[in-house]
């Protein structure tokens, strides 16, 4: 199974960063945020990954392409340019990455990357999120529905917008916006999708969390997996260092050995 990840937004709040690199890429531990969201989906056996860049999506593929370089020590031969390697990387991922365009919003970017996502069932999830959501759970929520989309639901207090479940908890019925001191779910990204929901999405303009989600409700296909463990964003720079500060002292997202 494949996961895509949405790495190709501004990160404006976040600019003390991302005026040199895109969001995914900003350091958590020393490894980009992107790099610990695949270590995370790599420790439940999904190694299979699709990048969906955009802004400085340049800086993602000179990540990847010299990830072996930056991570083992080698010999090289400078006049044939032959290498020898010390050893391998521990990360055995499959990773493509793909220019969405700089101006493409999130729908537009996973409606781009259709021909790679279009056989089977796909995990989708935010380059700038992190949680300790159990996977395996997650796929046995979705498969349990019928719906094309299965949306991580989390709690968040503050400045998102929240979710208006069905009684039983199982689809979501509509969006609200939030209040300050309301502790409603948010989606929290993590989520199973199915090709069909690839459909739903007209163009590059088209926001994934607007239109095709109220067209998924409308159908009554999109799920929910509620979720009461460990999930935080990075939206601004006290996140950031909050995230630091938690990978200090433990990381809860950390599953991996």
């Amino acid at each position: 199974m494949k996961v895509a990840l949405l790495a190709g937004g501004f990160g404006t709040r976040l600019s003390e960063e991302t005026t040199i690199k895109p969001k995914p890429m900003v350091e958590i531990g020393g490894r980009p945020i992107m790099w610990h969201i695949m270590k995370f989906y790599a420790h439940y056996g999904l190694r299979d990954f699709v990048i969906l860049g955009g802004y400085k999506v340049e800086y993602i593929r000179d990540y990847f392409l010299n990830y072996r370089a930056n991570e083992c020590d080698f010999t090289i031969d400078l006049k044939s340019g032959g290498v020898e390697w010390a050893e391998a990387v521990a990360e055995d991922w499959r990773v493509t990455v793909i220019d969405t365009g700089s101006e493409t919003m999130t729908g537009g970017r996973l409606r781009r990357a259709r021909h790679l996502l279009a056989d089977d069932t796909f995990c989708l999830t935010y380059g700038d999120g992190l949680s300790d959501v159990n996977i395996p759970t997650l796929l046995q929520t979705h498969r349990s529905t019928d719906a094309w989309c299965t949306m991580t639901a989390v709690v968040q207090p503050g400045r998102y917008g929240s979710l208006r479940l069905s009684d039983d908890g199982a689809h979501v019925e509509g969006f609200r916006e939030k209040g300050a001191h309301d502790g409603g779910l948010i989606n929290g990204g993590f989520f199973v999708c199915e090709p069909a929901m690839l459909d739903l999405i007209d163009g590059d303009e088209t926001v994934l969390e607007g239109q095709p989600m109220e067209r998924l409700i409308q159908r009554g296909k999109l799920a929910s997996h509620p979720h009461d463990g460990y999930w935080q964003s990075m939206d601004s720079l006290r996140d950031r260092h909050l995230l630091e500060e938690q990978w200090i002292a433990g990381a809860p997202w950390k599953v991996w050995e």
